[in-house]
């Protein structure tokens, strides 16, 4: 029998589908953590530069208007995350902000554009529930405010800022399962509004902005394991409708607007909990999916970040045995092919990245046994990585090897369920 809802705990986030596949749910029950030496690539150059304030992994990181970025939440050694803090590419360091009112990771932030970064849902708070709160961050002030709330409590869900400035939020994981339920967020108005219903319930997915101006829903995790479905917003009438199959069902993933208007789906993990190499391009105008060359390395929980040459940067995630992935690749969109770029000096899984306006891309945080604390900047010019100094509290400098088995152990733990909710 399925431990209720109103139970969680901050087992949580490890505890939903998606982490049949990886060693993480056990790590919180105080699993041992061997660390072992990072392989740096000797050609590479690395420099010390600033260092998150608090070790963190399942945050969200946002570039401002003034080019710093905000890290907000996440989970670290504490539990679930308030705090929140700016990294400035001028001097490569990190100053804390203000604090979220509520605590949560598994949350989406969005630039609205009026400047501020609106956060959404997620799990934490004193219950260390499902949450429906939302908050304000004014870059000016450095404080938080609160919005209204989410229609439905929702975590691991995604938020997309669309063509007229509202926020588009779908699915995600609720009280009662797996959420099929849109909303819109109205900045002028400060409310939110629903809009439609997925075809099929869905958290871990990815949601796409495309050029004219629908979002492109695409896999995650479905009551039945991994999905291959694919869905379209219309903005104009509120409605959704589906679109062409990915060829391989997958979650975790990672997808990315392609200059050309195509959407590059890369890596992430089938319903067995394998990790994928393969790689695929969605078409707009056909409303197909088609085969491209695939990762050099399988993995999900890793980042994909279109960079200014118009090539795909990969970086770190995990594998199907749940090791942390220190490996970086490119992808070439006019060969479809990927190549080898510097590896991260921190291997690292559930971290972030972010393009910064220099054209470099900053890595921050991940996992470990608590969190990282470590962040690190590629340079695209060189295929480089620049680091930080390690933090006291920081499991850093290292690459995390581990390997549980992931889900038969979070099924045992009785903390979610796959019931769909609309």
């Amino acid at each position: 029998m399925r431990t209720p809802h109103s139970l969680i705990s901050p087992l949580w986030l490890f505890s939903l589908t998606c982490m049949r596949r990886i060693a993480f749910p056990l790590l919180f029950l105080g699993i041992g953590v061997v660390l072992a030496g990072p392989c740096i690539s000797a050609p590479f150059q690395f420099e010390a530069t600033g260092s998150l304030r608090t070790p963190r992994s399942l945050h969200t990181t946002t570039l401002l208007s003034n080019g710093k970025v905000l890290v907000a939440g996440g989970f670290g050694s504490g539990g679930h995350l308030a705090s929140a803090e700016l990294y400035d590419p001028a001097t490569g360091t990190w100053t804390q902000t203000g604090s979220l009112a509520v605590a949560r990771s598994g949350h989406t932030a969005t630039l609205l554009p009026i400047g501020k970064v609106l956060v959404t849902g997620g799990v934490g708070g004193p219950l260390l529930a499902y949450l429906k709160s939302a908050e304000l961050y004014d870059p000016a002030t450095g404080t938080w405010t609160t919005t209204a709330s989410l229609r439905d409590a929702r975590a691991v869900h995604t938020a997309t800022l669309l063509s007229n400035g509202r926020v588009l939020v779908v699915g995600g994981s609720g009280n009662k399962g797996l959420l099929t339920s849109a909303e819109l967020y109205d900045s002028v108005s400060g409310t939110w509004m629903p809009t439609g219903f997925l075809v099929h319930g869905r958290g871990w997915h990815t949601a796409t902005l495309l050029p004219k101006g629908t979002v492109l829903v695409a896999g995650g995790d479905g009551n039945s394991g991994a999905l291959a479905s694919a869905e379209l917003y219309n903005p104009v009438t509120g409605t959704w409708s589906a679109t062409g199959d990915l060829a391989h069902a997958r979650d975790v993933h990672r997808a990315t607007l392609l200059p050309n208007g195509k959407v590059l789906v890369s890596g992430g993990g089938d319903s067995s909990g394998i990790a994928l190499a393969e790689a695929e391009l969605y078409d707009p105008a056909s409303g197909n999916w088609t085969v491209t060359g695939s990762l050099g390395t399988a993995r999900f929980w890793h980042t994909a970040s279109l960079l200014p040459n118009g090539n795909i940067l990969v970086s770190g995630g995990s594998d199907s045995s749940g090791f942390l992935i220190a490996d970086a690749e490119l992808y070439d969109p006019a060969s479809g092919t990927w190549t080898a770029t510097g590896q991260l000096i921190t291997a690292r899984s559930t971290h972030t990245a972010t393009l910064l306006p220099s054209g470099t891309v900053l890595v921050a945080g991940g996992t470990t046994n608590t969190g990282l604390g470590s962040a690190e900047v590629y340079d695209s010019g060189d295929g480089s990585w620049s680091t930080t100094k390690s933090l006291t509290a920081r499991f850093g400098q290292a690459a995390t090897h581990f390997k549980v088995s992931g889900r038969r152990t979070v099924r045992s733990l009785g903390l979610f369920s796959t019931k769909n909710n609309t």
